[in-house]
């Protein structure tokens, strides 16, 4: 078959504007540090941010997702640094709405980023997660992020309520535009490993989250969820991990009419970078065709940290 007709007759089509493109802030000036697991993948500086965010923009992404990498000094029991309105996110949202005002921007809501034991939410002395005094948190968290300009609230604690509770408060406090693109199903995954790195968490977590995260083997739990997080106010909804939950993507696609979204996560990623540092996977090939299974399964857009290349093979 030619090429024009293949074209003519494709199902699907993948396009910058399907991408989100992580990212994640650090403090300092002019920074650049790389994550060791995560090859092409760095920290940056706020300045840095705002660069590429101008990336971004110039690409055709349209949206970037921030995940902050805390410092251990900043990180506590209660998660108090959640709730500065001056800490490290607020900051690099506005950098990048100075410089890049067309560009959206994703926050993360869950306290992980900021407790000393890296769990979603608070912990009770006996080490169980506290939903109801997590959910308040969660609400000023997405508050402060609102405050600062961010675009959309994802709250990826799963937490029971906190999408209600979110919506109340953005909406009480006049953000009626906020959306929230809630993870509705979270898995509880070996693939998150290197993101842990990157933000600072990996060595601080006790235990695990299979308390609150989703376990694996279920798929019609992730429906549940979904019914749930929209019936509380959720604008879009999303899967995580990505690749291995495709038959989840499309389940809710099929049974719900919003957008989904997938997060290609860190192990998918550096998956994808060592086979292609092994000479076993073509880059360009590989990331587009991944990224095409995504929208092929029924995903709105895709959360990757190959946006920026995926989106300039797509432009070229």
């Amino acid at each position: 078959m030619t090429a024009w007709s293949r074209d003519l007759h494709r199902e699907t089509s993948l396009s910058p504007a399907n991408l989100i493109w992580p990212l994640f802030p650090t403090e300092g000036h002019d920074q650049e540090v790389p994550v060791g697991t995560m090859p092409g993948v760095s920290r940056l500086s706020v300045d840095r941010l705002a660069k590429a965010a101008k990336e971004a923009a110039s690409l055709g992404i349209p949206a970037v997702a921030l995940f902050p990498h805390t410092s251990p000094d900043k990180r506590s029991e209660d998660a108090a640094e959640a709730l500065n309105p001056d800490n490290l996110i607020c900051r690099a949202i506005r950098a990048i709405k100075d410089a890049a005002p067309e560009i959206g921007v994703l926050t993360d809501v869950a306290l992980d980023l900021y407790t000393s034991h890296g769990h979603d939410g608070l912990l009770s002395e006996a080490g169980e997660i506290l939903n109801d005094a997590t959910v308040e948190m969660l609400v000023g968290q997405s508050l402060n992020q609102a405050r600062a300009g961010c675009d959309i609230i994802a709250p990826s604690d799963m937490m029971d309520g906190r999408v209600a509770a979110i919506r109340a408060g953005l909406e009480g406090d006049g953000f009626y535009s906020t959306q929230i693109m809630a993870y509705s199903a979270k898995y509880a995954s070996a693939f998150y490993g290197p993101y842990r790195d990157a933000v600072g968490s990996g060595g601080v977590l006790k235990g695990d989250k299979k308390t609150y995260q989703m376990d694996p083997a279920n798929s019609r739990e992730a429906i549940r969820e979904v019914a749930l997080d929209i019936a509380e106010g959720a604008d879009s909804v999303m899967v995580k991990p990505g690749m291995p939950y495709l038959d989840i993507i499309r389940a809710i696609r099929d049974a719900f009419d919003v957008p989904v979204f997938a997060y290609q996560v860190s192990g998918e990623y550096a998956m994808l970078e060592a086979a292609i540092a092994a000479g076993v996977l073509d880059r360009n090939r590989g990331v587009l065709e991944a990224l095409m299974s995504f929208r092929r399964a029924g995903c709105s857009g895709v959360l990757t940290y190959h946006a920026p290349l995926a989106a300039r093979l797509l432009g070229a």
